[in-house]
């Protein structure tokens, strides 16, 4: 009689864009928000004498209890806090990675933004890939559904819940080539049919209920017209603010005083340390630039209706620049880039949104 094999290949959680989403958003309040903290009281010390408590420790802390949480517990909101708690301990931690990388623990050495930016880049990019969609069969088809059932023994099952776990099932059974696992979800599919006059209103989660809230003001304050503008203006705006400091830089080098100024205060900040560093620093002037003139031409473009190419330019623009530009700019200005990178992202967003709503072939209702 032929043995059957165990199958230990990954299953992906089926909440997992939600548990990365609130790692991200708590990561990235933990380290602003500590830098923020530090920098408006004077980077303040915990204990005296040979004692110094570093916020790394906190952030040590988090990361344990957030490890523990799925490890004792099974309920599902157990996974929430540890998400919430895992994004605020690696936030604490790595926001002191200067300290790791020196001997002399300098904790404002300038490739430590850098570093943490591209810590939290990576980050991004396992999230934007687990959204992706992926081909799944009849186990990972269970998995979803058994995942969900933990409201059926909390006597918590929705509506929704119920139909997602129905399609699990049907799914499971359709693509089954095992005959014991088509049993068991035509069993449970049975049982949950006897079920629905149990079930409870569906309650949105947390994150659910801002999307929609999002989505019902999307709807009523932002037509296209209406964003359009506020896109142009957006664009615009920022390639003028972009522009402006290389235009500045350019302008000062009819001026040896000016120049030795930026050179003194580039020299000063250990930002640049030699012949290498300075042409980095030329590399970072002359890409905001020429990122921050693209922008500036697809605000133009939108304004006189060239939509669909400027907002595909739009897009791959502050792609490039939240990607590599910023990498070099927050080596060179550090923290203070976490506001520009703020509304880089939210523009992003905004053409984003605007192009899933009205450029598509098949438009999002309004």
């Amino acid at each position: 009689m032929k043995t059957q094999t165990g199958n230990r290949t990954p299953i992906l959680q089926s909440r997992v864009n939600e548990y990365l989403l609130i790692t991200l958003i708590s990561f990235a309040a933990s380290v602003s928000g500590t830098r923020l903290f530090l920098e408006l009281t004077g980077y303040p010390q915990l204990g005296g004498g040979e004692l110094h408590i570093a916020h790394v420790l906190w952030g040590g802390l988090f990361l344990f209890v957030g490890s523990l949480l799925p490890l004792t517990l099974t309920n599902r909101w157990a996974l929430d806090l540890s998400a919430l708690f895992s994004g605020l301990g690696v936030g604490l931690f790595i926001d002191e990675v200067g300290k790791f990388i020196t001997q002399s623990n300098d904790y404002f050495y300038p490739s430590a933004a850098p570093i943490i930016y591209a810590f939290f880049l990576l980050t991004v990019l396992l999230y934007v890939q687990v959204k992706r969609p992926r081909e799944q069969n009849a186990r990972s088809y269970l998995y979803n559904a058994f995942q969900d059932l933990e409201e059926l023994l909390d006597n918590d099952l929705s509506i929704n819940e119920h139909r997602a776990i129905l399609k699990n099932l049907k799914s499971a059974v359709a693509y089954s080539k095992q005959p014991q696992l088509s049993d068991l979800a035509q069993t449970l599919h049975e049982y949950l049919i006897n079920r629905e006059l149990q079930l409870v209103p569906h309650k949105p989660s947390f994150i659910q209920q801002w999307v929609l809230r999002i989505r019902v003001m999307e709807a009523k304050w932002f037509s296209k017209s209406k964003m359009r503008m506020i896109l142009v203006i957006s664009l615009i705006a920022w390639g003028i603010y972009s522009i402006m400091g290389p235009w500045t830089l350019l302008s000062s080098l009819e001026n040896s005083s000016s120049l030795n100024n930026v050179l003194e205060q580039l020299f000063s900040n250990r930002v640049v340390r030699n012949a290498s560093g300075l042409t980095i620093f030329q590399a970072r002037v002359a890409l905001e630039g020429a990122l921050g003139g693209i922008s500036l031409i697809c605000g133009i473009l939108l304004l006189f209706r060239r939509e669909s190419f400027s907002i595909r330019i739009g897009i791959a623009n502050l792609l490039v620049t939240l990607t590599i530009a910023n990498l070099l700019l927050f080596y060179f200005d550090q923290f203070s880039t976490i506001l520009n990178a703020s509304i880089q992202f939210l523009i992003l967003v905004g053409l984003i949104r605007y192009q899933s709503r009205f450029l598509s072939k098949i438009p999002l209702k309004n």
